[in-house]
């Protein structure tokens, strides 16, 4: 008798060999019908497998996330068979699972159209609806290159044939339609019901330049109709809250070919900046930091000695002045050490900590560069505290708690902690890691915070914990860090005089809350669809009258408000009040204050709140009082 145990400890036997299917339908018809795939010892496997001996087996489904990838993986050929029924002469290459659905490539003699994205659509549904077997079978190497030869699928042949020699390959079939392909697939077409095709794209073949321009087809996949729908909601709630277009629209700032990867702001962005910045130097100031600047530009043995010239050499922008070669930096690291050589340091004076608004510069390719997002040239929050090992524990878990302000004041209330440890490549001993390690973890547990353990992703100087944010549509964004260094501080020789008269290195703790000043301006206006709080609002409140007979009260409503610290616009267009209205709500102002002959009289504006509220008629210095309290409480 053959035993089979199930996930529940339980065992049903069998005379013989049984297959994962119907092993699922000895358990049940529904789980019979809901099965795509087994585990078998561990291993994923079709339906269809064959279980020869005694094994542990799990039944996957589409509530299995093994189940949504083979889901993924199935419906990417069938984009393929479709593809392959409606333009014969195309040639498929490649068509693996991405996060969230699935791409395919393939080589046709002209571009895909939208037109021909609906078409394809509707083709694989009509094929998922013949609900046709997906058939396994094995062939040797050289057999299956020469049967794809003969089908006139050149790219597949070239893939089979880098296979080395007297290997099998595992081939699925699904009606008229083969492909290579590892598996394991769902065990028919039916079980593919909830996809959508997304877009079309360019990729070099094999991801070399030299080679053809692909054509890359690109869909999203789901095991349920509401989360695929609820997908595709996220997507165009992503699109609305898009940073590019709302700071184009909004007038923030622009990006431009004369110099890419680098952002032009404008007058309203800048403001926006300035509060992101003067709210950290607070955050510097009140916290124990002494704000420090280090030059742009650094020699080239500096970065030698600190490692970053032999890693990052390829990301780094470089000049030559008399003979001495130079890079703009990169990291501010290096420069904070150099300040922090400057003079002996006691263990008294320990910790140090240094925080600096640091230009960056890194020479990131053009295919990675995203609005402000991904830049080449970008401003820190950056801080490195100078400490003892016996430091380390408090530091972290004082950052901690500050980052958790900062963040909440910043709209986010959800953070993800991550600890990540010693990678096999590193420096130092067994027993600074250790203290390293269990210090960031203490930190964690003390201030009340669950965290996942990141193995092996450690940098190779030392252990460090990463803070990662979700925003308000449920997407997560790595923004604040702190990092345990005991390289650096080696390598460019700082010291300290210790309590026993000797001289002693100090750690190195890297930490950053916002991160880029750049990215995390570009999550706010996404986080809040350009929406910005009234404290970070660009225009907090416009003034707009009615006729030219309040132009003069208009303009004492503007002064006033200016007085009080306020960022303020007036409107004295010749235009009828409504239209005004609705051209500076589409500017997503907080407060939008009109004034006719009855405010004027009684020293009062009338007051309309974000989101057309009409909060009705107050006397000018009600209101005043109101938005200083919104500011001061960053409502």
């Amino acid at each position: 008798m053959l035993n089979i145990t199930l996930p529940d400890g339980s065992q049903r036997q069998f005379p013989g060999p049984v297959t994962v299917a119907e092993v699922a339908a000895s358990i049940g018809s529904g789980l019979a019908k809901a099965a795509l795939g087994g585990k078998v010892d561990g291993q994923l496997v079709d339906t269809s497998f064959c279980i020869g001996q005694d094994a542990r087996l799990s039944i996957v489904t589409a509530r299995d996330a093994e189940g949504l990838e083979m889901i993924r993986h199935s419906t990417a050929h069938l984009l393929a068979y479709a593809v392959k029924e409606l333009f014969p002469d195309a040639q498929v290459t490649i068509g693996p699972v991405i996060e969230n659905g699935f791409y395919y490539d393939f080589s046709y003699k002209r571009p895909f159209t939208p037109e021909d994205l609906v078409a394809i659509e509707k083709r694989m549904a009509e094929l998922a609806a013949r609900d046709e077997p997906v058939v396994r079978r094995v062939l040797p190497r050289d057999e299956a290159v020469e049967y794809f030869k003969g089908l006139g699928e050149h790219y597949k042949a070239e893939i089979i044939a880098g296979i080395p020699a007297g290997e099998d390959v595992s081939l699925y079939r699904e009606g008229g339609f083969e492909d290579l392909c590892r598996g394991p697939h769902v065990p028919s077409t039916g079980k593919l019901k909830h996809f959508k095709l997304m877009k079309v794209a360019g990729a070099y073949w094999r991801g070399d330049h030299n080679n053809e321009m692909l054509q890359r087809i690109y869909g999203t996949a789901w095991a349920t109709k509401d989360e695929l729908n609820q997908y595709l909601h996220l997507l165009e709630e992503a699109e609305r809250r898009d940073h590019r277009r709302l700071g184009r629209e909004l007038g923030l700032f622009h990006m431009d070919e004369h110099s890419p990867g680098t952002v032009f702001w404008h007058p309203k962005g800048w403001a926006v900046w300035q509060e992101v910045e003067q709210y950290m130097r607070r955050v510097y100031r009140d916290n124990g930091y002494q704000e420090v600047k280090g030059p742009q530009i650094l020699d080239k043995t500096l970065w030698e000695k600190t490692g970053h010239w032999d890693k990052y050499r390829e990301n780094m922008f470089t000049t030559e002045s008399e003979k001495r070669d130079y890079a703009l930096k990169p990291m501010n690291c290096p420069g904070h050490i150099l300040i922090y050589k400057q003079g002996i340091k006691s263990y008294r004076d320990l910790p140090l900590r240094y925080g600096e608004f640091g230009a960056c510069h890194r020479n990131e390719p053009t295919g990675g560069l995203h609005g402000i997002m991904r830049v080449r040239a970008f401003t820190q929050d950056d801080g490195h505290i100078f400490c003892t090992e016996d430091h380390i524990q408090k530091e972290v878990l004082d950052f901690t708690r500050l980052l958790q302000k900062v963040y909440a004041d910043f709209g986010f209330t959800e953070i993800i902690y991550k600890v990540a440890t010693r990678p096999e490549a590193r420096i130092g001993s067994d027993e600074s890691w250790d203290k390293a390690e269990h210090a960031l973890m203490e930190s964690l547990r003390a201030s009340g915070c669950a965290f996942e353990i990141a193995p092996g992703d450690g940098a190779f100087y030392g252990p460090k914990i990463e803070y990662t944010l979700k925003d308000a549509i449920g997407r997560q964004w790595q923004c604040g860090t702190i990092q345990v260094d005991f390289s650096m501080p080696e390598r460019l020789d700082a010291e300290y005089v210790g309590e026993d008269g000797a001289r002693h290195r100090p750690v190195m703790l890297h930490r950053a809350i916002v991160g880029s000043l750049e990215r995390f301006i570009g999550i706010l206006i996404e986080q809040h669809a350009g929406a910005l709080p009234i404290w970070l609002a660009p225009v907090q409140v416009a003034v707009l009258n009615i006729t030219d007979a309040q132009a003069e009260y208009a303009l004492e409503v503007v002064k006033l408000l200016q007085k009080q610290g306020l960022r303020v616009e007036t409107d004295l267009r010749n235009e009828k009040i409504t239209y005004k209205i609705r051209e500076h709500a589409l500017q997503k102002l907080p407060y939008i204050l009109v004034v006719g002959d009855k405010e004027r009289a009684a020293g009062a504006v009338a007051v309309r709140a974000r989101g057309n509220k009409d909060l009705g008629v107050m006397p000018l210095e009600a209101f005043a009082q109101q938005v200083a309290a919104d500011i001061s409480s960053r409502v």
